[in-house]
């Protein structure tokens, strides 16, 4: 039997359900004490007692793989679709077999997109927060028939999104320089990034974070904005320089805020951000249904199962 260590908050959190599954395949799982991720040092000393790690949003760097290769680990999977934590040049120099969990929750995903859409268009959660405090708050929100969205990203969360945007009458301007033509979608605009965004009514994250992208969206891209912008993030935090966003919202050229993701998470304390009134904020838990936690737990075993042979 070998020995797992997961790492992966969601699914930690449906541990029980997998336990069965992974020893039919010849894993024992092990939980990590961990709420979002584990440290550097955490995880150097903690992963050569393991053969393989299911990996959540921690460190996987090149320090951590060598000096758990000095111990037990051989192989490793990342769980969920964003690998820009994982040092797989590392992996592939030390020869770990290692891959992640594509095409496992993009509707998921773009169903909290499409949420945090809505809710800022109608101040939705201003609301609740109010009335829970003793008020009867009615803030006058937009309507979504006839606006504009662009969506950064047209993989498998950012194709689910566009489906959605569309159903609800906007109009999507889509960015990414890797899918060519309009993707399969009736009516959908094209533009390399930043153009066109003085036109754009909410700006909708779902891409993958690379070299190529940290910051994207920042104090010059800010500027060119439609005054009154509404900014959704789904994908990852350092794709939005967080500084920029917040001078940007404290100036009202920027409405509001809906992101899942931070550049530093959990979200410190002291964030201004947590002044933000009109702002949404999630705990980078787009993609945790029970559904898609299973599926997307299930794959990781397998896969890690077939690399422990």
């Amino acid at each position: 039997m070998k020995d797992i260590l997961v790492t992966c908050p969601p699914m930690l959190g449906q541990f029980d359900l997998f336990v069965d599954f992974a020893a039919e395949r010849g894993l024992r799982l092990h939980r990590a004490n961990v709420t979002q991720v584990m440290t550097e040092d955490e995880l150097c000393e903690t992963l050569p007692n393991y053969d393989g790690w299911i990996i959540g949003d921690d460190p996987a760097t090149r320090r951590v793989f060598e000096t758990a290769q000095g111990g037990r680990l051989t192989a490793a999977v990342k769980w969920g679709i964003g690998v820009d934590n994982v040092d797989f040049a590392a992996c592939k120099d030390l020869g770990i077999p290692i891959i992640n969990t594509p095409m496992m929750f993009g509707a998921e995903v773009a169903d909290v997109a499409t949420g945090f859409v809505l809710g800022l268009a109608r101040e939705l959660f201003l609301i609740d927060r109010g009335v829970r405090a003793g008020n009867w708050p009615k803030p006058a929100g937009i309507s979504l028939t006839g606006r504009r969205a662009g969506v950064i990203g047209l993989g498998d969360i950012g194709r689910n999104t566009v489906q959605r945007l569309q159903a609800l009458g906007l109009t999507v301007v889509a960015y990414d320089p890797g899918v060519a033509g309009d993707a399969g979608f009736s009516g959908l605009e094209r533009a390399a990034w930043p153009e066109a965004v003085e036109d754009l009514d909410f700006l909708v994250f779902t891409c993958a974070l690379n070299q190529h992208n940290f910051h994207m969206l920042n104090a010059e891209v800010l500027a060119k904005c439609k005054p009154g912008v509404r900014v959704v993030n789904v994908a990852r935090g350092p794709l939005i320089d967080e500084a920029a966003l917040i001078a940007a919202l404290q100036s009202g050229q920027v409405h509001s805020a809906a992101l899942d993701v931070f550049e530093d998470e959990p979200l410190p304390m002291n964030s201004p951000l947590r002044d933000m009134e009109r702002c949404i904020f999630g705990s980078h838990n787009g993609s945790n249904t029970i559904d898609a936690v299973i599926r997307a737990s299930h794959e990781a075993i397998d896969r890690l199962a077939n690399f422990l042979k």
